[in-house]
């Protein structure tokens, strides 16, 4: 995957298959230690301890529709390319947490991509789904979305009006930078 939006979306889209109900991202940026940070956590099916083991392999999948499975095998090698690692937690009727780190500023890290953009298209393809979107970059910047609090704004809006969907990618933009 050329950037981390598109990893973002497919790790995303995983906890929506598992049938989380609530999905927490956060990126995390440490000059200090000089780390980029991406934590999933979803309160989705889970995955038992051998099937944890087998979705790093590129050969493994649960779905029916294809053999393989490239999206945690591939972030597993970005990570690593960059002196980052993955880790994969998981428990049966508990939920799933990916945590990838990757070196900030290691010429084989991707580029971040357009993550607000990813962020919008995921939250509004799945309104019945709470999104908690936490970024911290150092001392600087730090912010926190949460879409119940979003649908309490809304009052009732649809979250899929271009406008909403507008508003919400300007503000993550805004929030981030």
């Amino acid at each position: 995957m050329k950037d981390l939006s598109m990893h973002i979306m497919d790790i995303l889209q995983n906890s929506t298959r598992a049938k989380a109900t609530e999905i927490t991202l956060e990126v995390l940026e440490d000059s200090a230690q000089d780390t980029l940070t991406l934590v999933f956590k979803d309160n989705g099916c889970g995955m038992d301890e051998e099937t944890v083991q087998k979705v790093i392999n590129p050969f493994f999948t649960t779905r029916t529709t294809r053999k393989v499975g490239l999206g945690l095998p591939l972030l597993k090698q970005n990570t690593e390319q960059t002196g980052g690692s993955l880790k994969i937690e998981s428990k049966v009727g508990v939920g799933t947490t990916v945590t990838a780190v990757f070196g900030l500023t290691h010429l084989d890290t991707p580029p971040m991509g357009d993550l607000a953009g990813t962020l919008v298209l995921t939250i509004s393809a799945y309104p019945d789904i709470r999104f908690i979107f936490h970024y911290k970059r150092d001392d600087e910047v730090d912010y926190t979305l949460d879409t119940n609090e979003v649908y309490e704004i809304l009052d009732g809006m649809s979250i899929n009006d271009p406008d909403v969907i507008a508003s919400l990618k300007e503000m993550i933009v805004e929030n981030i930078q």
